[in-house]
Protein backbone atom coordinates (compact mmCIF):
# COMPACT_ATOMS: atom_id res chain seq x y z
CA UNK A 1 0.00 0.00 0.00
CA UNK A 2 1.81 3.11 -0.85
CA UNK A 3 0.30 6.56 0.71
CA UNK A 4 0.34 9.81 -1.26
CA UNK A 5 -0.78 13.42 0.53
CA UNK A 6 -3.01 16.02 -1.34
CA UNK A 7 -4.74 18.72 -0.37
CA UNK A 8 -7.79 16.63 0.39
CA UNK A 9 -5.96 14.61 2.70
CA UNK A 10 -4.10 11.37 2.42
CA UNK A 11 -5.38 9.07 -0.80
CA UNK A 12 -4.55 5.84 -0.32
CA UNK A 13 -3.50 4.58 -3.78
CA UNK A 14 -3.56 0.39 -3.19
CA UNK A 15 -0.49 -1.53 -5.33
CA UNK A 16 -2.47 -4.79 -6.38
CA UNK A 17 -0.73 -7.55 -7.54
CA UNK A 18 -0.82 -9.31 -10.26
CA UNK A 19 -4.06 -11.71 -9.89
CA UNK A 20 -2.26 -15.14 -10.50
CA UNK A 21 0.51 -14.06 -8.22
CA UNK A 22 -1.79 -13.40 -5.65
CA UNK A 23 -3.68 -16.70 -6.14
CA UNK A 24 -1.07 -19.20 -6.16
CA UNK A 25 0.16 -17.72 -3.02
CA UNK A 26 -2.69 -18.40 -1.53
CA UNK A 27 -3.46 -21.72 -2.48
CA UNK A 28 -0.88 -23.63 -4.98
CA UNK A 29 -2.53 -26.74 -4.29
CA UNK A 30 -6.24 -28.14 -4.82
CA UNK A 31 -7.52 -31.93 -3.40
CA UNK A 32 -9.95 -33.36 -5.91
CA UNK A 33 -12.47 -36.27 -5.52
CA UNK A 34 -15.18 -37.95 -7.52
CA UNK A 35 -17.09 -41.20 -8.61
CA UNK A 36 -14.88 -44.06 -8.80
CA UNK A 37 -17.22 -46.14 -11.36
CA UNK A 38 -18.06 -43.59 -14.00
CA UNK A 39 -15.86 -44.28 -16.22
CA UNK A 40 -14.59 -42.64 -19.22
CA UNK A 41 -15.51 -39.60 -17.00
CA UNK A 42 -13.67 -40.91 -13.87
CA UNK A 43 -12.79 -44.38 -12.25
CA UNK A 44 -10.76 -45.78 -9.70
CA UNK A 45 -7.25 -46.55 -10.85
CA UNK A 46 -6.29 -50.35 -11.18
CA UNK A 47 -2.86 -49.97 -10.70
CA UNK A 48 -3.30 -47.04 -8.05
CA UNK A 49 -5.79 -47.62 -6.31
CA UNK A 50 -5.46 -44.16 -3.86
CA UNK A 51 -6.42 -42.08 -7.07
CA UNK A 52 -8.66 -41.54 -9.70
CA UNK A 53 -7.93 -41.59 -13.19
CA UNK A 54 -10.48 -40.47 -16.52
CA UNK A 55 -11.33 -38.14 -18.77
CA UNK A 56 -12.50 -35.34 -16.28
CA UNK A 57 -9.11 -35.80 -14.14
CA UNK A 58 -6.94 -35.02 -17.51
CA UNK A 59 -9.08 -32.04 -18.19
CA UNK A 60 -8.94 -30.57 -14.45
CA UNK A 61 -5.28 -31.03 -14.85
CA UNK A 62 -5.02 -29.70 -17.92
CA UNK A 63 -7.02 -26.43 -16.04
CA UNK A 64 -4.97 -26.16 -12.72
CA UNK A 65 -1.70 -26.17 -14.83
CA UNK A 66 -2.62 -23.25 -16.82
CA UNK A 67 -3.14 -21.68 -13.35
CA UNK A 68 -0.11 -22.41 -11.99
CA UNK A 69 -1.94 -24.91 -9.33
CA UNK A 70 -1.30 -28.52 -8.81
CA UNK A 71 -4.24 -30.97 -8.72
CA UNK A 72 -4.07 -34.02 -7.04
CA UNK A 73 -7.28 -36.49 -7.45
CA UNK A 74 -7.52 -38.57 -4.83
CA UNK A 75 -10.27 -41.74 -4.29
CA UNK A 76 -12.78 -40.86 -1.50
CA UNK A 77 -14.95 -44.04 -1.87
CA UNK A 78 -18.38 -44.41 -3.05
CA UNK A 79 -19.98 -40.67 -4.65
CA UNK A 80 -22.15 -40.00 -1.16
CA UNK A 81 -18.95 -40.10 0.42
CA UNK A 82 -16.80 -38.24 -1.72
CA UNK A 83 -19.12 -36.00 -1.73
CA UNK A 84 -18.98 -35.72 1.87
CA UNK A 85 -15.25 -35.23 2.32
CA UNK A 86 -15.66 -32.42 -0.19
CA UNK A 87 -18.46 -30.88 1.90
CA UNK A 88 -16.98 -30.73 4.68
CA UNK A 89 -13.37 -29.27 3.11
CA UNK A 90 -11.19 -31.91 3.89
CA UNK A 91 -10.83 -31.91 0.16
CA UNK A 92 -11.15 -28.92 -2.24
CA UNK A 93 -13.63 -29.72 -5.18
CA UNK A 94 -15.59 -32.58 -6.82
CA UNK A 95 -14.61 -33.18 -10.54
CA UNK A 96 -17.64 -35.08 -11.97
CA UNK A 97 -21.18 -33.90 -9.96
CA UNK A 98 -24.48 -32.84 -11.57
CA UNK A 99 -26.28 -30.07 -10.44
CA UNK A 100 -28.05 -30.49 -7.16
CA UNK A 101 -30.20 -27.71 -5.73
CA UNK A 102 -30.03 -29.09 -2.08
CA UNK A 103 -26.32 -28.71 -2.46
CA UNK A 104 -25.72 -25.09 -3.16
CA UNK A 105 -25.30 -24.26 0.55
CA UNK A 106 -22.42 -26.22 0.39
CA UNK A 107 -20.85 -26.24 -3.09
CA UNK A 108 -20.20 -23.69 -6.00
CA UNK A 109 -20.20 -25.01 -9.55
CA UNK A 110 -18.56 -23.93 -11.83
CA UNK A 111 -20.04 -23.10 -15.14
CA UNK A 112 -20.19 -23.92 -17.59
CA UNK A 113 -20.60 -27.59 -17.18
CA UNK A 114 -17.16 -29.84 -17.76
CA UNK A 115 -19.13 -32.72 -19.64
CA UNK A 116 -22.58 -33.12 -20.90
CA UNK A 117 -22.93 -36.53 -20.72
CA UNK A 118 -24.74 -37.48 -23.67
CA UNK A 119 -27.55 -40.45 -23.00
CA UNK A 120 -28.32 -42.56 -25.74
CA UNK A 121 -30.74 -45.02 -26.34
CA UNK A 122 -28.97 -48.47 -27.11
CA UNK A 123 -30.52 -51.12 -28.74
CA UNK A 124 -29.65 -54.57 -31.33
CA UNK A 125 -29.10 -53.92 -34.67
CA UNK A 126 -31.62 -55.90 -35.99
CA UNK A 127 -33.97 -54.43 -33.13
CA UNK A 128 -37.45 -53.50 -34.94
CA UNK A 129 -37.76 -50.84 -32.30
CA UNK A 130 -39.20 -47.25 -33.53
CA UNK A 131 -37.71 -44.40 -31.92
CA UNK A 132 -38.14 -40.33 -32.80
CA UNK A 133 -38.17 -39.20 -29.73
CA UNK A 134 -38.55 -40.73 -25.50
CA UNK A 135 -42.10 -40.76 -25.78
CA UNK A 136 -41.57 -43.42 -28.15
CA UNK A 137 -39.98 -45.68 -25.86
CA UNK A 138 -43.13 -46.19 -23.25
CA UNK A 139 -44.16 -48.85 -25.47
CA UNK A 140 -40.34 -51.39 -24.75
CA UNK A 141 -38.96 -52.68 -22.12
CA UNK A 142 -35.61 -51.22 -21.24
CA UNK A 143 -32.83 -51.15 -18.80
CA UNK A 144 -30.34 -48.64 -16.88
CA UNK A 145 -27.71 -49.29 -14.78
CA UNK A 146 -28.15 -48.09 -10.97
CA UNK A 147 -25.22 -45.87 -11.25
CA UNK A 148 -26.67 -43.25 -13.91
CA UNK A 149 -27.13 -39.78 -13.44
CA UNK A 150 -29.81 -38.19 -14.73
CA UNK A 151 -30.88 -34.59 -15.21
CA UNK A 152 -34.19 -34.56 -12.12
CA UNK A 153 -37.03 -34.00 -15.09
CA UNK A 154 -35.93 -37.10 -17.61
CA UNK A 155 -35.98 -38.65 -14.22
CA UNK A 156 -38.93 -37.92 -13.43
CA UNK A 157 -40.26 -38.84 -16.84
CA UNK A 158 -38.66 -42.27 -16.66
CA UNK A 159 -40.02 -43.07 -13.48
CA UNK A 160 -43.86 -42.33 -14.83
CA UNK A 161 -43.72 -43.07 -18.26
CA UNK A 162 -41.05 -45.85 -18.98
CA UNK A 163 -40.82 -49.54 -18.01
CA UNK A 164 -37.13 -49.17 -17.01
CA UNK A 165 -35.40 -52.50 -15.36
CA UNK A 166 -32.60 -51.40 -12.69
CA UNK A 167 -29.62 -53.07 -13.54
CA UNK A 168 -26.69 -53.17 -10.86
CA UNK A 169 -24.15 -51.53 -13.50
CA UNK A 170 -23.62 -50.42 -16.78
CA UNK A 171 -22.28 -54.26 -17.60
CA UNK A 172 -25.34 -55.58 -16.84
CA UNK A 173 -27.85 -53.65 -18.71
CA UNK A 174 -26.29 -54.67 -21.66
CA UNK A 175 -26.08 -58.25 -21.22
CA UNK A 176 -29.54 -57.92 -21.32
CA UNK A 177 -29.69 -56.09 -23.90
CA UNK A 178 -27.71 -58.98 -25.93
CA UNK A 179 -29.95 -61.34 -24.49
CA UNK A 180 -33.17 -60.00 -25.42
CA UNK A 181 -34.33 -59.86 -22.18
CA UNK A 182 -34.95 -55.90 -22.75
CA UNK A 183 -35.57 -53.73 -26.11
CA UNK A 184 -33.10 -51.31 -25.10
CA UNK A 185 -30.98 -49.82 -22.79
CA UNK A 186 -29.93 -46.21 -21.70
CA UNK A 187 -26.32 -45.73 -21.46
CA UNK A 188 -23.66 -42.84 -22.20
CA UNK A 189 -22.67 -42.06 -25.78
CA UNK A 190 -19.04 -42.91 -24.87
CA UNK A 191 -19.48 -45.54 -21.78
CA UNK A 192 -21.99 -47.33 -24.17
CA UNK A 193 -19.36 -47.20 -27.10
CA UNK A 194 -16.72 -48.46 -24.38
CA UNK A 195 -18.75 -50.81 -22.85
CA UNK A 196 -20.43 -52.56 -26.24
CA UNK A 197 -16.69 -53.17 -27.66
CA UNK A 198 -14.95 -54.13 -24.11
CA UNK A 199 -17.64 -56.80 -24.33
CA UNK A 200 -16.84 -57.70 -27.78
CA UNK A 201 -20.69 -56.83 -28.88
CA UNK A 202 -19.38 -53.64 -30.47
CA UNK A 203 -21.01 -54.81 -33.89
CA UNK A 204 -24.07 -55.92 -32.28
CA UNK A 205 -25.22 -53.02 -30.53
CA UNK A 206 -26.35 -49.42 -31.75
CA UNK A 207 -26.72 -45.75 -29.79
CA UNK A 208 -29.62 -44.66 -31.84
CA UNK A 209 -30.74 -40.99 -32.75
CA UNK A 210 -30.49 -38.02 -30.70
CA UNK A 211 -29.77 -37.72 -27.08
CA UNK A 212 -33.01 -38.51 -24.82
CA UNK A 213 -30.97 -36.59 -21.94
CA UNK A 214 -27.99 -34.27 -21.48
CA UNK A 215 -26.98 -34.37 -17.81
CA UNK A 216 -24.04 -32.02 -17.07
CA UNK A 217 -20.77 -33.45 -14.94
CA UNK A 218 -19.71 -29.93 -13.48
CA UNK A 219 -16.58 -28.89 -11.23
CA UNK A 220 -17.94 -27.76 -7.57
CA UNK A 221 -16.06 -26.06 -5.15
CA UNK A 222 -16.40 -26.22 -1.36
CA UNK A 223 -18.00 -23.56 0.62
CA UNK A 224 -15.25 -25.09 3.37
CA UNK A 225 -12.09 -25.28 1.31
CA UNK A 226 -9.83 -22.48 2.07
CA UNK A 227 -8.55 -22.32 -1.46
CA UNK A 228 -12.19 -21.50 -2.70
CA UNK A 229 -12.12 -17.72 -4.12
CA UNK A 230 -13.71 -15.48 -6.51
CA UNK A 231 -10.37 -15.53 -8.33
CA UNK A 232 -10.15 -19.15 -8.60
CA UNK A 233 -14.07 -19.60 -9.53
CA UNK A 234 -13.59 -17.25 -12.18
CA UNK A 235 -10.34 -18.60 -13.85
CA UNK A 236 -12.19 -22.20 -13.54
CA UNK A 237 -15.01 -20.94 -15.68
CA UNK A 238 -13.08 -18.84 -17.68
CA UNK A 239 -10.99 -22.16 -18.83
CA UNK A 240 -13.79 -24.62 -18.69
CA UNK A 241 -15.52 -22.37 -21.50
CA UNK A 242 -12.40 -22.25 -23.63
CA UNK A 243 -12.05 -25.94 -23.23
CA UNK A 244 -14.98 -26.69 -26.03
CA UNK A 245 -13.31 -25.10 -28.46
CA UNK A 246 -9.78 -25.70 -28.44
CA UNK A 247 -11.38 -29.78 -28.83
CA UNK A 248 -9.56 -30.97 -25.92
CA UNK A 249 -12.07 -32.15 -24.78
CA UNK A 250 -13.28 -34.60 -27.36
CA UNK A 251 -9.69 -35.76 -27.58
CA UNK A 252 -9.24 -36.18 -24.08
CA UNK A 253 -12.29 -38.28 -23.82
CA UNK A 254 -11.63 -40.71 -26.70
CA UNK A 255 -8.43 -42.04 -25.41
CA UNK A 256 -9.78 -42.30 -21.91
CA UNK A 257 -12.06 -44.52 -23.84
CA UNK A 258 -9.86 -46.58 -25.12
CA UNK A 259 -7.69 -46.69 -21.90
CA UNK A 260 -10.84 -47.98 -20.34
CA UNK A 261 -11.56 -50.54 -23.36
CA UNK A 262 -8.24 -52.06 -22.46
CA UNK A 263 -8.63 -52.34 -18.92
CA UNK A 264 -12.06 -53.94 -19.40
CA UNK A 265 -10.36 -56.64 -21.85
CA UNK A 266 -10.11 -59.26 -19.44
CA UNK A 267 -13.30 -59.18 -18.07
CA UNK A 268 -13.92 -59.64 -22.27
CA UNK A 269 -12.54 -62.74 -22.21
Amino acid sequence: MVLHRSKGGLVLVLALLSAPAWAVGKCERLVATGSPDAPPYSWQDPEDPKHLIGANVDLLRQVAGSLGLKVEVLHAGKREQALEEVRSGRMDLLLDTPMQVAQLTALDYIHPALQLNEYLVWTRHDSPLEFSGPADLARYRGSLSEKARLTPAFDAFAKAQLQLEPAQNLTQAFQKLVLGQVDYALAGRYAGMAMAQSLGVGDDLVGRGLPVDRPGLYLAVSHNSACNDSWLRGQLAQKLTELPISGATEAVLQRNVERWKAQMQPVAR
